[in-house]
């Protein structure tokens, strides 16, 4: 089974995967991590952030040769975006040639309300993320739902949203051990 796990920056998804691993016997794949590593590899980025930056024909063929690679991988949960916001617009994280790739059994969107991930990103010193408003934020969430509706329909795989509010984790990883019934 192939599990892929969606959501702005700051929604909490690597939060709720750590847990999930705990309790059943998948890999934790990040998809970002694995395009990073080819693109350091090519010299093309020295950190993650900068991967957005790069154009978009090599943004493309990153994200092709991490899906070939991905997609030979079993009982595996991929963390990664549906749509990442780059200077151009949006940019899809995962469009139809992704999907056929790595064929999906589950999208799981994690949410949570914007102030909440304002919140998360300022206290993450980890990153180097532009900062995004309210607005912003809420308008990548929606941006997220469609998109995640659009690959569902192509796929043929289910759909979950997943709140992740504050102080509710173990909520949330309930709900999303029920895709494992």
């Amino acid at each position: 089974m192939r599990i892929i796990v969606v959501g702005v920056p700051g929604a909490g998804k690597t939060s709720i995967m750590e847990e999930v691993s705990k309790r059943v016997n998948y890999k934790i794949v990040n998809y970002g991590d694995v395009m990073l590593q080819m693109a350091i590899g090519k010299n093309l980025v020295e950190h993650r952030d900068e991967m957005r930056k790069l154009p978009i024909e090599i943004q493309r063929e990153l994200q092709e040769e991490a899906a070939k690679k991905i997609g030979t991988m079993e009982n595996v949960i991929v963390d990664t975006h549906l749509t990442i916001k780059t200077p151009s617009g949006y940019f899809p994280g995962l469009p139809k040639w992704i999907l056929d790739e790595i064929h999906p059994d589950l999208i799981v969107i994690v949410e949570a309300e914007p102030q909440e991930i304002i919140r998360r990103r300022k206290n993450d010193t980890s990153r180097k993320r532009d900062y995004e408003t309210y607005e912003e934020i809420e308008e990548h969430i929606m941006a997220n739902r469609y998109a995640g509706f659009t690959c569902s329909i192509l796929t043929g795989a289910p759909l979950m949203i997943l709140q992740n509010r504050d102080g509710m984790l173990d909520l949330a990883v309930q709900k999303f051990m029920e895709a494992f019934k």
